[in-house]
């Protein structure tokens, strides 16, 4: 087991590579139910991370290099910015990003206000119910939402899976701004307000994003006003931690740095 599990970790020559499963049965010749069961130990283990885009280095493997996480850079690429998002907005800025299902504060910067809201750095919530959430699931291909949260939507009350669906294809629609009027923020804050969030995106697809929410005397129509400025500072903290991530130029194809859309479902969206 230890010789398959070094086999593995060896075929990641540097520390932002991504294998997929399959790259790593070619490559390895393992069977891939062999491969799954020895990749699920070692990201029990945090020598790798599971991520939406393949398997990438975990927080255990990369601190033995001297590096302190792939959430370390993350914050390190976005803290001027988001620092300026606060000053210019005055509003609650938070940091997330996507782990599997799930979205995990990174950051969290406001002023007296922040401190009144529950939610608080290494927070987990589901990711389709949260508006950085659903910013990052939006630049995912279709069938790898399903591969993540099909099981678990199966089995939720308050979302389904088309629901999910035509949502994140009017966030692509959007381009890539994700929006809550409030009926889903009491979970992860403690109150309802509204809030707006944009990904965070490297070569591989989205890594985090930004989510900016207003208080109690926030409307709606402040939150799509300055909702450019959350989009300009992701931009930024994308071209800071990714230099080459660039826009898709009109005209092309499918790219993996662009939302992906799908038919919507016609399934009634929860209140």
């Amino acid at each position: 087991m230890v010789e398959r599990m070094t086999l593995i970790l060896d075929m990641f020559e540097h520390r932002s590579m991504r294998l997929s499963l399959m790259e790593i049965c070619n490559h390895s010749g393992l069977p891939r139910s062999t491969a799954h069961r020895i990749l699920e130990q070692l990201v029990k283990l945090h020598w790798l991370e599971h991520t939406p885009t393949g398997y990438t280095l975990g927080r255990r493997a990369l601190g033995l290099g001297g590096y302190d996480g792939t959430h370390g850079e993350i914050r390190a690429a976005a803290a001027e910015h988001l620092h300026e998002l606060q000053l210019r907005t005055g509003m609650v800025v938070h940091l997330a990003a996507l782990e599997g299902a799930d979205e995990i504060f990174l950051d969290k910067i406001g002023g007296p206000f922040a401190r009144t809201l529950e939610s608080h750095v290494g927070q987990r919530s589901f990711a389709y119910r949260t508006t950085g959430g659903r910013a990052m699931l939006a630049w995912l291909p279709p069938e790898e939402v399903e591969a993540l949260l099909g099981k678990r939507l199966a089995k939720a009350k308050d979302w389904t899976l088309p629901t999910l669906h035509r949502e994140l294809n009017r966030i692509r629609r959007s381009r890539g701004l994700s929006f809550d009027r409030g009926e889903n923020s009491t979970m992860m804050v403690g109150r309802a307000l509204p809030s707006v969030a944009t990904a965070i995106r490297g070569p591989q697809g989205p890594v985090a994003a930004i989510c900016l929410c207003g208080d109690t005397n926030t409307s709606f129509a402040t939150i799509q006003r300055i909702a450019p400025l959350v989009a300009e500072t992701a931009a930024r903290a994308s071209r800071a931690l990714s230099p080459d991530v660039q826009p898709r130029p009109r005209g092309q194809h499918r790219h993996p740095n662009r939302p992906v859309s799908r038919p919507a479902a016609a399934s009634p969206r929860p209140a």
